[in-house]
């Protein structure tokens, strides 16, 4: 029977994911407490638009794509005192609140981590210092695309990957919300229609073409798995694809806006397609 085997959420856009027992699906058809806070360069602190609606898209501050070296970092986030701490190699790099000060004090670690990793050179690049962290830490406005989804993908897809690069695979690669067992391999890539996991019924959206993020290792940040190149050669696939997105029905994705009917997905809850 297909049901959540684990649950996800990154409360900093291209920052460690925090693994939780729950996930909140806000009205919206955001993961609360989701990708609430993003490093944006200097000449991108403010929002594009399209569609109507606020868009960040990823190339314009620190992800994975490119800066790998993030995923050596331990972020955790409590919501509700707003205070973020940053561990590296079993230590705190810096531990701050959100205020003017504490973002001060966030923003001055983060950039002097990446410039002395092996990345640190894309930093210096012409309008990216110095860096901005925006966001009000409540509200997810930072995932890659204008419109609130929850990501999903299969262990057994993840299994059938490591397989063809004869390499341990983790799940933390694809920076999907909902990890979902109990089905074959990329059976999640042919969902059509409505997909109810507990009491949160959704519909599918498109399938996610996956990015250089994926070859970083989520432990040491090394490009250590041909990803992209393995689903697109043995796997035999047009574009590199793993996962797909589900969104609330009726809603256009507004940060803020309440036509959906949101819920909470729980580990272990069944998974219903169609």
């Amino acid at each position: 029977m297909p049901h959540v085997v684990a649950l996800y959420r990154h409360p900093v856009k291209g920052f460690t994911p925090e693994k939780l027992p729950a996930l909140t699906v806000q009205a919206d058809g955001r993961i609360a407490g989701d990708r609430v806070l993003a490093f944006r360069f200097a000449d991108a602190a403010s929002p594009e638009e399209r569609d109507g609606l606020d868009y960040w898209p990823k190339s314009k501050g620190l992800a994975l794509e490119t800066f790998p070296g993030l995923a050596a970092l331990r972020l955790a986030y409590d919501d509700a005192a707003q205070h973020v701490r940053i561990d590296h190699a079993g230590k705190t790099l810096v531990e701050a609140g959100l205020d003017e000060d504490g973002r001060a004090e966030l923003i001055a670690a983060v950039t002097a981590f990446v410039l002395e990793s092996p990345d640190g050179k894309r930093l210096q690049r012409p309008g990216r210092l110095p860096l901005a962290l925006v966001g009000d830490g409540e509200s997810s406005r930072f995932q890659d695309r204008g419109r609130g989804y929850v990501s999903v993908h299969s262990d057994a897809s993840v299994a059938a990957l490591g397989a063809a690069l004869a390499h341990e695979v983790d799940d933390r690669r694809f920076r999907s919300n909902v990890v979902i067992g109990g089905v074959d391999a990329w059976d999640e890539l042919d969902w059509q229609g409505e997909v109810t996991i507990g009491d949160v019924r959704l519909a599918t959206a498109g399938p996610i073409v996956r990015c250089l993020a994926t070859h970083a290792n989520p432990d040491s940040g090394a490009r250590d798995a041909s990803v992209l190149k393995t689903l697109t050669g043995s796997l035999g696939q047009g574009e590199p694809t793993l996962g797909r997105l589900l969104i609330l029905p009726g809603v256009t994705g507004a940060v803020g806006e309440d036509a959906g009917v949101g819920g909470t997905i729980r580990v272990g809850d069944e998974v219903l397609v169609g």
